[in-house]
């Protein structure tokens, strides 16, 4: 069934018996309200007015690099903030969990008093294209108690209030820019107004309001290359990314020409970040060495974030100010000469540098329509007989930050260029590596993988890969939970199902010439998975009708909520018990027996099956599902959970 008017997610009247899992309802936009409509995004404040960087007076202070041994200041006096701005949403969260035999009013009222005791709470959104973006677009739904019904039986709302940290990689990476660079907008808003999010067209067509027609299309991609030919006629660098990013930032902005003057930085700069009411927002990409073409897990990570951008790896082991990127800093300063630079960190550069992979997306596709003009073409084209088409999925930060850096163990210390890539080339499709670092005491990753590791679906590569890296020198000594193979996830269920792993800190082994180590967070896996559509479309699918965008977001508001508790009416409960699970270890409490049940339920116990079963086609978790309608390729038989009674709850479009 298509929709034609704008549409939000249906929450579910509670049934007597049961709630009913998500489903997307049809709203007349004229409901919604002057104050509910798409807030002030992100500050457009490059001083070139536009998406080129320009050179500036550097202020009084010039900026500097600064080793990774600690988080920034900027970061410690906005956490300071930030964690106390959690303590009312999590004891809602936790009052609502019923946790038997736990009094998390008690528990909250001594967390008030003493922060460390105050679980520490981050979600991270995989890669995935689109279908990351929209399954994870789903689960933030679910966790934002400013949508009506998420705190109601069988919601998680005010998870996503009660975390510190949400970070994005590549797909999930333009979810989390998305999100910031519309002032952290609930994702009800940014569906209901429009503006954002109408994959109807793809990129390759421009958007609706433009129109279809082929003067139409060519005036929108003479937009997209005027923009990027601004950046290179002001002395900077241009990259198959910008084109990839700019095109981009027209879904993803809700601003004129998708933004071109918005930075990554800016996000510091607007109010609700500076009384930290929301997460603190990272994304991820993956280093490339000189000479290298093949990515593995020794790549150094780099985390973008509104302060900073590096790394803690001890390859690179610093971060420089994201504001100044693109000033020539040199073994970690700005020449007494030297003048700063601004809005090289465009919001859509930062969110096409973790999304390279699509650079080669663009390449294959844009001859392939009617109308995009010569010029863009052929500017493509120069690109990639400049850099070479090994490069192809590269993002290139010049002048390189990292100059003379870290001599030792830097591989890019004698270049002048930063080349990064795609933030799950590494096969890390999940942005873990800044969540554990043991500096930033997360407690719990809820870690939502849209990967397509098999017929689309994931089955825990990313997470092993992540595991596998704490082996190497790479990881610092940081710790990660024990994670089987893929096969055993898919044998086990772990792929279909929310999981968790390192439940058990006694199983983890301390090096003793190694201060810094610390017990890593419990990780709390939801894997996307066939709930009430079949939302393994393909990573390169370009566009998507409203109904099916609407069909893969309500599939991952039901696999974040397990529909709504008809699943699992202790779901909720079980976050929760996830939540504070370190928490009570720290203070040496006994783990309630709620808990106990949820962590057997739920917890790998270590069981392995590494058996190849064949092709993995799973069916429906909950009845009445329509995959007609998903976009997916139709495979698995549906399978009839749930009785007609709960199949017949009723259902209701959301209003605020």
């Amino acid at each position: 069934m298509h929709l034609p008017s704008s549409l939000l997610i249906a929450a579910p009247l509670l049934a007597t018996v049961s709630a009913e899992p998500i489903r997307i309802a049809q709203r007349d936009v004229s409901v919604v309200s002057t104050s509910q409509q798409l807030a002030v995004r992100a500050l457009p404040d490059s001083p070139s007015g536009g998406y080129a960087p320009a050179v500036v007076d550097c202020p009084k202070t010039k900026p500097t690099l600064r080793k990774a041994v600690d988080l920034s200041n900027e970061e410690k006096d906005w956490l300071s903030i930030r964690r106390k701005n959690t303590i009312e949403p999590m004891r809602d969260l936790l009052k609502r969990a019923n946790i038997t035999g736990f009094d998390s009013e008690t528990f909250m009222n001594e967390a008030a008093k003493n922060i460390s005791q105050l679980p520490n709470v981050a979600i991270a959104i995989s890669g995935g294209g689109y279908r990351a973006l929209m399954n994870g677009a789903g689960f933030v739904a679910a966790a934002d108690n400013r949508i009506k019904n998420t705190t109601g039986a069988g919601g998680i709302g005010g998870l996503l209030q009660s975390s510190t940290y949400l970070a994005g990689l590549s797909g999930g990476g333009w979810l989390v820019g998305s999100l910031f660079s519309n002032n952290f907008s609930s994702i009800e808003t940014l569906l209901s107004e429009n503006k954002v999010w109408d994959f109807e067209n793809s990129i390759f067509k421009g958007p609706k309001e433009a129109g279809i027609s082929t003067v139409n299309r060519i005036q929108y991609w003479s937009e997209v290359a005027k923009e990027v030919a601004k950046k290179k006629d002001a002395g900077f660098e241009t990259s198959i990314t910008d084109y990839w990013g700019r095109a981009l930032s027209y879904q993803l902005i809700g601003a004129d020409m998708g933004g071109p003057a918005y930075t990554f930085s800016s996000i510091a700069q607007t109010d609700n970040f500076k009384k930290a009411e929301t997460p603190f927002p990272i994304l991820v990409a993956d280093g490339r060495a000189p000479g290298d073409t093949i990515i593995s897990l020794n790549a150094t990570n780099f985390e973008f974030n509104p302060f900073e951008m590096g790394s803690w790896d001890p390859t690179v082991f610093g971060f420089a100010p994201t504001k100044y990127l693109g000033a020539n800093f040199s073994n970690g300063v700005i020449p007494s000469s030297g003048k700063c630079v601004q809005g090289l960190d465009q919001a859509g550069f930062v969110m096409g540098t973790s999304s390279t992979l699509f650079n080669q997306f663009l390449l294959a596709n844009i001859t392939s329509y009617d109308g995009v003009p010569d010029v863009v073409i052929e500017a493509v084209t120069s690109i990639l007989e400049e850099i070479g088409a090994k490069k192809d999925d590269v993002s290139q930060i010049i002048p390189n930050p990292f100059l003379d850096w870290n001599n030792r163990t830097n591989p890019n210390a004698n270049s002048l260029e930063l080349d990064l890539v795609d933030g799950g080339e590494d096969l890390q499709n999940i942005p873990l590596n800044p969540l554990i670092q043991p500096v930033r005491a997360v407690d719990v990753i809820f870690a939502v993988d849209s990967s397509a590791d098999v017929t689309n679906w994931p089955n825990g590569t990313a997470l092993r890969a992540t595991y596998e890296r704490t082996f190497g020198s790479i990881s610092n000594g940081t710790l990660f939970p024990s994670i089987p193979d893929d096969w055993t996830f898919v044998n086990l269920g772990l792929n279909n199902r929310p999981s968790f792993f390192g439940c058990d800190v006694k199983n983890f082994t301390f090096n003793a010439n190694l201060q810094n180590q610390k017990v890593p967070p419990l990780i709390v896996y939801v894997p996307n998975a066939p709930y009430t559509a079949l939302s393994n479309v393909s990573t390169f699918d370009p566009s998507y009708t409203m109904s099916q965008r609407n069909d893969i977001i309500g599939n991952g508001w039901n696999s974040a909520t397990q529909g709504n508790g008809t699943l699992d009416s202790e779901w909720p409960t079980c976050v929760a018990c996830a939540v504070i699970s370190r928490s009570l270890d720290r203070l040496g409490r006994q783990t309630p027996a709620a808990c106990k049940t949820c962590f057997e339920r739920y917890c790998w116990n270590g069981t392995v099956n590494s058996q190849d079963t064949g092709a993995y086609l799973p069916g429906f978790k909950i009845a009445d599902a329509h995959a007609e309608d998903s976009g997916a390729v139709a495979i698995g038989k549906m399978v009839n959970v749930w009785s007609s009674v709960v199949a017949g709850a009723v259902a209701a479009a959301l209003f605020l």
